[in-house]
């Protein structure tokens, strides 16, 4: 039974974008492990407190991140 754990920094991806996430991760693994295991293999997101999460040694936020991706969508 796959089990993928996902944690990331709190109130940066809204229910709808964690509810994709979870799609798109179960239909990579099943991809790879087989259909058959569709209705066995779990994903969970687990928030962090922003700012309770560090890169470096400087500790990042949901504003943070939100600054990467704009700055992503950009380049």
């Amino acid at each position: 039974m796959p089990l993928v754990q996902i944690t990331g920094v709190g109130e940066y991806l809204s229910l709808e974008q964690k509810q994709e996430i979870i799609r798109k991760v179960t239909d990579a693994v099943v991809s790879v492990e087989g259909e058959g295991l569709r209705q066995v293999t779990w994903v969970t997101i687990q928030d962090v407190q922003p700012g309770a999460w560090g890169v470096g040694g400087t500790p990042v936020t949901a504003d943070d991140l939100r600054a990467l991706a704009k700055a992503g969508a950009k380049a």
